[in-house]
């Protein structure tokens, strides 16, 4: 057993541009977490919001320092998870790619299409240990579903399921990707989230998204050219409905680690146990503990 198992089941944010702090917390202090995979983005906030124990991160870190391409996302889930964490909620600011979803809507997308260059910083597994986990439905729906029930009835605008589509960065999109990608029917461009998908599935947690919309990606030009003035209320805004919805979200997720997610290496892990390098199934303890 690892020592994850001892600790109670607990939820984790993960905050995108403009959210680098949740407010209500209580009983908060600050963790420095190390992991096999190095150091997480930031110190990550430990407290209570609305009676459950939270455990937050910010992806960029504080005063947005880190570049989406230099975000250690294997060091940021696996320190999440060596905490207890089993649900995580990712917010992240998105383009829009469809006249449908505009600046300030919330988007809660249900898959993923993904345009990075890093395969092997998005898998904890390798090393002598080999699993391939189901990724067909890779966000959580049961989360998912508490989110968008919880951001209706508070008056935001929330469209329910979408597609994702997860380039490189830093750079935005040049207008003929932007196009590609519209007519492709995606609905929202970001920069980090398909990774911090790919990870949590591997360590059993459940997740959903809140891709918070900006603005139209560069696509459309018929409105007024987006400045970074309208980038940044809009930012702003956002946040704010963030920290609007995610207590209320918390308060209703269930206590116990029950659902499909939180099982997903049962018929996963391709490796015979007695194959296992020892080294590796330390560095993976956190994770794979309920199989030693």
């Amino acid at each position: 057993m690892a020592a994850t198992d001892f600790l109670p089941p607990s939820i984790g944010i993960i905050g995108g541009s403009g959210l680098y702090q949740i407010d209500g917390l209580t009983d908060s202090a600050e963790l420095n977490v190390e992991t096999p995979f190095g150091s997480p983005s930031d110190t990550i906030v430990s407290g209570k919001l609305a009676g459950r124990q939270v455990y937050f991160l910010p992806r960029h870190g504080r005063g947005h320092r880190i570049m989406p391409h230099e975000v250690n996302h294997r060091a940021n889930m696996y320190a999440l998870r060596s905490l207890g964490v089993r649900w995580v909620i990712c917010v992240t600011a998105v383009g829009s790619l469809q006249e449908r979803y505009a600046p300030r809507d919330i988007v809660l997308p249900s898959q993923f299409i993904d345009r990075t260059s890093r395969r092997t910083e998005h898998t904890f597994f390798g090393a002598g240990i080999v699993a391939h986990v189901g990724f067909a439905d890779p966000i959580c729906s049961a989360l998912q579903q508490i989110i968008a029930r919880t951001a209706a009835s508070l008056g935001y605008t929330v469209h329910t399921g979408g597609t994702y589509v997860n380039m490189d960065g830093p750079a935005f999109s040049t207008r003929a990707e932007s196009e590609f990608h519209r007519r492709m029917g995606f609905d929202v461009i970001g920069m980090t989230n398909v990774a911090e998908a790919r990870l949590a599935r591997e360590a059993e947690i459940a997740l959903a998204t809140m891709a918070m919309i900006t603005d139209y990606d560069c696509w459309k030009t018929d409105d007024e050219p987006v400045t970074a003035r309208m980038v940044f209320e809009n930012l702003k805004s956002n946040a704010a409905a963030a920290r609007d919805i995610l207590p209320r979200v918390i308060e209703q997720i269930p206590l116990h680690p029950d659902w499909p997610e939180h099982t997903s290496l049962d018929h996963a892990l391709v490796t015979p146990r007695d194959l296992w390098p020892e080294a590796t199934v330390e560095n993976l303890r956190s994770i794979i503990g309920r199989f030693l």
